[in-house]
């Protein structure tokens, strides 16, 4: 889910009829057809807007022999519409200071849980040293690659050994996003921010 998804969300929302699709999908699945009757709109305006909110991630579809249900999916929904503010406000000349101000503490964890081959000894216990960390490994992947979980299991494995803990570790902190079992990089918008704890 990198920065130009978030821009692919926000397209996908800046129409009316789109934007009618989405709250009538907010009260539960519906099929092609309800939904061209309650937007008064034929079935196939209705299932090119839906193949637009589709691509974008915004709707779920699943087919029951030849009829089509749509759903929300309100995780990604979400997830957008925070890394947005997010962009916005976490963004600018304070970050640059805040990691200015931070720079020796990153260091620190770098020299005293990286082994000099690069990989990691131990997950540190405190928070802040903790996303330390997955920043760093973060920073090591491939923004815009899709990763399958077995593949980013094998990347965790040459820094650390424990691949379940940190690969849920990286989701939970928003480094990451999953969507069937494929893992992405977030933009770093979206990531939680060591500077920010206190």
């Amino acid at each position: 889910m990198q920065l130009d998804k978030i821009v692919n969300y926000h397209k996908a929302l800046a129409d009316p009829t789109r934007m009618r699709v989405l709250l009538l999908l907010a009260g539960g699945e519906m099929n092609g057809q309800a939904l061209a009757e309650k937007l008064n709109l034929s079935q196939p305006t209705v299932t090119h807007h839906a193949a637009k909110l589709r691509e974008a991630a915004l709707i779920k579809e699943r087919r029951d022999k030849n009829t089509v249900y749509f759903t929300l999916n309100e995780d990604f929904i979400r997830q957008n519409a925070e890394a947005s503010v997010k962009f916005i406000f976490d963004k600018g000349g304070r970050e640059v200071e805040e990691e200015e101000v931070h720079e020796p503490l990153a260091a620190s964890v770098m020299r005293n849980f990286f082994a000099k081959d690069g990989r990691l000894r131990q997950m540190p216990a405190q928070y802040k040293k903790k996303l330390i960390v997955l920043q760093h490994l973060a920073e090591q992947l491939e923004p815009g690659r899709k990763y399958s979980e077995r593949e980013l299991n094998e990347w965790i494995k040459t820094y650390y050994d424990d691949f379940a803990t940190l690969r849920r570790e990286l989701i939970m902190h928003q480094f990451m996003y999953r969507e069937h079992d494929i893992y992405e990089l977030n933009p770093r918008a979206m990531w939680t921010r060591w500077e920010s704890v206190r």
